[in-house]
């Protein structure tokens, strides 16, 4: 389905019980789309515990463009995307997330959508090879406003938040920034999403 946005249309892959205990929404990263193997096996968790999910690709993917662009159209038009879905799906917690770039869009708009946590998959901590040019501080705005939980692989060359950082930062082994297996996913994912599950 698509959804209309100050930036053009999102469109949406939405998977939904009939009486969804949560809604999680995830966006893929800069280059990729909503069908990786992260965001597949985050998504099959959260449909196993009652959850919905909404897989967003986001505008600039529908227009064509390869880069988000700005970071200011690219969060108001997540924002719109959010109302859209809150109004279809109703008044159930609301958990977003997503990989790399997806990860920033959730942490910066966390307080604005009102979210109950924020799931960063990958996050880019910094460009590769600039540890001066750290983005933390997108990591401690969603903290300020939600529960966030970071899993990256230990070889991302784009870095590891600090656990100061995050309400839990795992740290996948063997993982570079793109997760090549994900068996461990659904054991990091499963805990902290059951607690939306069970409210």
């Amino acid at each position: 389905m698509q959804i209309r946005t100050v930036a053009g249309p999102a469109e949406v892959v939405l998977d939904l019980p009939e009486q969804p205990r949560f809604l999680l929404l995830l966006t893929h990263g800069a280059g990729g789309g909503v069908d990786t193997k992260d965001l597949l096996a985050v998504r099959d968790t959260a449909l196993a515990l009652g959850g919905g999910v909404a897989r967003v690709r986001q505008p600039y993917q529908v227009s064509g463009r390869r880069a988000p662009g700005a970071t200011g159209p690219q969060d108001a038009a997540w924002l719109d995307v959010v109302t859209a879905l809150r109004e279809q799906v109703g008044a159930v917690p609301l958990i977003q997330g997503g990989r790399s770039n997806g990860a920033r869009v959730a942490c910066r708009t966390a307080a604005a959508a009102q979210v109950a946590g924020v799931l960063a998959l990958s996050f880019p901590l910094h460009p590769p090879g600039k540890p001066e040019r750290s983005r933390v501080d997108e990591l401690r705005c969603a903290l300020d406003h939600g529960e966030v939980v970071v899993i990256n692989g230990e070889r991302d060359p784009f870095g590891v938040p600090a656990p100061a950082d995050a309400t839990a930062v795992h740290v996948v082994r063997g993982q570079a920034h793109a997760f090549r297996r994900v068996d461990a996913l659904p054991a990091l994912v499963r805990p902290w999403l059951l607690r939306w599950s069970a409210t």
